[in-house]
Order: structure tokens, then sequence, then C-alpha cells
């Protein structure tokens, strides 16, 4: 298990996290959550003893990181796979960890295997590709068999096979009653590996629940409905006391607070034909995005929009009399610079 206390981290005036306080439980694949720049790295940092807190405390499985005498073998990490020497083979980079912590030769040949390094495990890991180096960095994390990893981005790099490989690993090990960490900004594949979530925001703690609650709580659940008979559908479901929406775009209607149950058994009655009968639920992303939306710190701009020019603040009206002049259109007199500069 990992525990935090009220862990917080500044640098100068800025406060990367804030009072963080939550516990990573085993059995299950905890995600960890958060905007660019919300304190994720700095957290996990923190746990391996990377950085040094401004205060509170973070302990693994009762101890902080430094009081483990062999800690690859209570907790293995990957948090940069670049982090490997490159002109030492993926064998001996991993025999180097291993002879530190007195961990078994016969491991390194085991973990190789395991990620798919085997054929190439007498390389220089500098000749690797970006997913070759994330499996290598992977199989570090895994040489001591802990009984809890870190993954910061883990599928970085990965082709489609090494995703589903690196999913189901997560999956198998905390199965296993192991305690499995990760962070991602890859919400669709969060929203299949994770059972439980640490969602961060400009490094305080906004949430600490279920997948499932977490979506629940944190966007819109509707039915969609359609029909040939829309209009008698309509006035069926107004007898009824039931609101609902119409989507032009669509030609669907969209009811809120009322089960699929009813709504079929009630188009059944009146012998109403119905094309489609489905429950709406928004995404991780959705979800996420708008739980996050107050703690975004770097928004991007679409090119020529307004607000992206310098004397041009966001929401001011261009071009009116004494006005700031609106900005050119993204690309606007290239070729006339370019042809001056020549």
């Amino acid at each position: 298990m990992i525990e935090l206390e009220g862990l917080t981290k500044r640098f100068g005036a800025k406060t990367a996290v804030d009072h963080l306080s939550f516990q990573v439980r085993p059995g299950v694949v905890t995600g960890f959550l958060g905007p660019n720049g919300a304190g994720k790295s700095t957290t996990m940092r923190m746990m391996l003893d990377l950085d040094n807190p401004t205060s509170g405390t973070v302990r693994i499985d009762g101890k902080h990181y430094r009081e483990l005498p062999e800690p690859l073998k209570y907790i293995g990490a990957l948090l940069d796979a670049k982090a490997m020497n490159g002109g030492r083979s993926a064998y001996n980079n991993l025999l180097c960890l291993a002879q530190s912590n007195r961990i078994p030769e016969r491991r390194v040949s085991e973990v190789l295997d395991l990620v798919g390094l085997t054929p190439v495990a007498k390389k220089k890991s500098k000749g690797f590709s970006l997913g070759m180096g994330q499996r290598l960095g992977i199989a570090s994390a895994l040489l001591g068999d802990p009984q809890i990893l870190m993954f910061d981005e883990p599928v970085n790099g990965l082709d489609p096979e090494g995703i589903l490989w690196i999913r189901n690993l997560m999956k198998g090990l905390a199965a296993e009653g192991r305690t499995i960490f990760v962070s991602s900004h890859l919400m669709s594949e969060m929203a299949v590996t994770a059972d439980h979530l640490i969602v961060i925001g400009r490094g305080k703690l906004l949430a600490d629940l279920s997948m499932a609650d977490f979506i629940q709580q944190n966007s819109r659940s509707y039915v969609r409905l359609r029909s040939p008979q829309q209009e008698r559908l309509k006035d069926v479901l107004h007898e009824a006391g039931i609101n609902a929406v119409g989507v032009p775009a669509t030609g669907a209607l969209e009811i809120d607070g009322v089960g699929p149950e009813r709504l079929g058994e009630l188009a059944a009655q009146h012998q109403i034909v119905l094309h489609e009968l489905s429950p709406q639920r928004a995404s991780l992303e959705e979800a996420f995005m708008r739980m996050t939306a107050d703690s975004v710190e770097y928004h991007a701009h679409a090119p020529g929009a307004p607000g992206t020019s310098p004397g041009f603040p966001p929401g001011a009206a261009p071009g009116g009399p004494g006005g700031p002049v609106p900005a050119p259109a993204w690309g606007a007199g290239y070729e006339a610079t370019r042809k001056g500069g020549e």
C-alpha cells in the first residue's frame, strides 16, 4: 500500500503539490489523472524520494522509500524509460539493478522474456526504439517481483499489441493482490484499465473514488429514443409527465431522469415502434474534462482565434473605434515576409 499524508512541494513561490492525502490500495489498478502541470510527476518522484517534500509524508508499506533496504523488492517503478544507461545492453542494465538489490541473476532473463526483449537482450539500449525502451523500463520495474508497481505513461511508444499486453499485465498483477498505480493522459486506455481513480488539479486532490462513481458524478446520463412515430411518442411521454428534448441533428429524443425500462414499457403499452432505446453515459474523457475544467493551467488556442495576439485580451471586441486591431489570419503575410528577407 502507498500512503500520502499532507504531501506538499513548493518550488519557490509555486506550489506544485498542495497537501495531498490519499491511499493506493492493493488488489485494484488505481489511475492517477490530472491536467498538465497538475503535479502528478512531482508526486510520483516524491514517492520514490527523488524529490524531497516541503512538508508531509509518503510511506510504502509503512516505511519511507529511503528506509527500504532493497527497494526493488518492495516497489517497482517506471517514471522515465530513458533513464537507462544507453551504453549498456538491455541485459546488463537489468543485471546492475539486480546486483544492487540482491536479486538472483536468473530473474534478469525472466523479465526480459516477459516483456519480449529476449532477442535483443545483448544489444545496447541506446539503439532501442521508444517502444523497446519502454519495455525495458517495465522490465526494470518487474525485476524484484515487488508487491507495489508504479507506472508513468506505461503505454508511451507501444504498438497495439504492446498496449494490450501491458493492460492485461497490470490487471493480472492487481488480481494477484498487488498495488498498481498508473498515470496516463490516454483517457481511453484508463477507461478500460483502471478500477479506481485519483484525480488532482493544481496540486490539490479533486477526486478519490471508483471509475464508475467518477463518471456518474461528473457526467450527464440520459436515454436516447428514436421512433418513426415520433410525435405520438412525444404525446405519450408528455401525458406520463416525462420531459423529452428533441435533437434535430439526429431526429432523436433525449430523456433525463427516467430509466430505459420504463420508457420501453410505455412504448410497448401504446404499441409505438422504437428504432432506438439506448442509455447514454459520458466517457471518462468527458467526465475528466468536466471535473478539471477549472484546474487546467495551460490553455491552447486555435490559430487566429480572438485573444491570441499581444494587446488583444480575450473577450475584447475586435475592430471597434480606437480599439485593438484584430489578429491577422494564420499565415497571413508569410509570402511578403519571406521575399523581404531574401
